[in-house]
C-alpha cells in the first residue's frame, strides 16, 4: 500500500511541473494590443532572416497574445505580421527562456 500511494503521488507531483512557455503580448505604436497578429519563433538568427524552419507559429487573441508551449530554455527570435505592419528592427529576440516557467515577452509592431 505504501509503495503504491508514494508512486502515485510521484506521478501527481510531476504531472504538474509546468513546462517551459512564452506568453507573447503584441502591442501597436502607440501601446494598444493588436488581435489577429501571425507570431513565428525561430531558433536562429539565420532561420529569422531567412524566415524558415520555424520553431512554433500562432495568431494572437483578442488581448493581443499569443502562447507557445513546450519549448527549449533559450532565445528565440520573434516575428511579427499584420498586414504591413511588423516588428523589424526592433525588439525581434527574447532573452533566454526560464526552464518550466511562463515566459513573458511584449512586442511592438510598427
Amino acid at each position: 500500500m505504501k509503495i503504491t500511494l508514494l508512486l502515485l503521488s510521484l506521478f501527481i507531483g510531476s504531472s504538474q511541473i509546468v513546462k517551459t512557455q512564452l506568453h507573447i503580448t503584441v502591442r501597436n505604436e502607440l501601446g494598444n494590443t493588436e488581435a489577429g497578429v501571425s507570431v513565428t519563433l525561430y531558433a536562429t538568427e539565420v532561420d529569422y532572416d531567412k524566415e524558415q524552419n520555424p520553431v512554433q507559429s500562432g495568431t494572437t487573441d483578442e488581448k493581443g497574445i499569443v502562447k507557445f508551449k513546450e519549448l527549449k530554455a533559450q532565445e528565440y527570435f520573434v516575428l511579427a505580421k499584420k498586414g504591413d505592419i511588423n516588428n523589424f528592427g526592433g525588439g525581434e529576440k527574447t532573452g533566454e527562456l526560464v526552464a518550466n516557467r511562463i515566459n513573458k515577452v511584449n512586442i511592438i509592431i510598427q
